[in-house]
């Protein structure tokens, strides 16, 4: 007598809607996650044409010289500051030149950390944002936010950013 082997079926799963549900799910997660924005500086690149750039002398006394040394250490014409040290600095620096002749140079070492930098460049930018918002406060009666597209424009004529960037020398 022989015997027959039983073939045992095995239920399987139905897997039609896993595809559906696993793209669900990164789809909610992605909408509804959070993701880092990159932080970013705002600055007009020089021109690509050597003919439309213009080299203008400026004095001595129309330059404020910021330096972040290898330590991250913060320095204004050569004294050691704050960022708000820096950032009322450079206000004043600003607010008492009455051309658009006026340069802040910005120096930084190689191994500057980028936090460090960004920081700097906050304090520079925290200082314009304030002598603009007094400017449309006392010559507009309203926030700079408010003003027309016109009035940004004299503002920002007044107070124009003038940074010039460069690397320090390796000591």
């Amino acid at each position: 007598m022989r015997f027959r082997r039983r073939h045992k079926d095995f239920p399987e799963l139905n897997t039609t809607s896993t595809a559906d549900i696993s793209f669900m799910l990164l789809v909610f997660f992605l909408v509804t996650s959070s993701m880092d924005s990159d932080k970013g500086l705002g600055r007009k690149l020089a021109p690509i044409d050597e003919q439309q750039q213009e080299q203008v002398d400026v004095n001595r006394s129309d330059v404020l010289q910021i330096r972040l040394d290898e330590r991250d250490s913060l320095f204004c014409d050569d004294q050691p500051v704050t960022l708000t040290q820096l950032q009322q600095q450079v206000e004043s620096f600003v607010a008492s030149r009455q051309t658009d002749r006026y340069i802040i140079a910005v120096q930084t070492a190689r191994t500057t950390t980028y936090d460090a930098y960004f920081e700097m460049q906050n304090a520079v930018v925290a200082a314009y944002r304030e002598l603009r918002e007094k400017m449309a406060q006392q010559k507009y009666g309203r926030p700079f936010s408010q003003c027309t597209e016109a009035e940004r424009d004299i503002i920002r004529q007044r107070y124009p950013q003038r940074i010039s960037e460069g690397m320090g020398s390796e000591e």
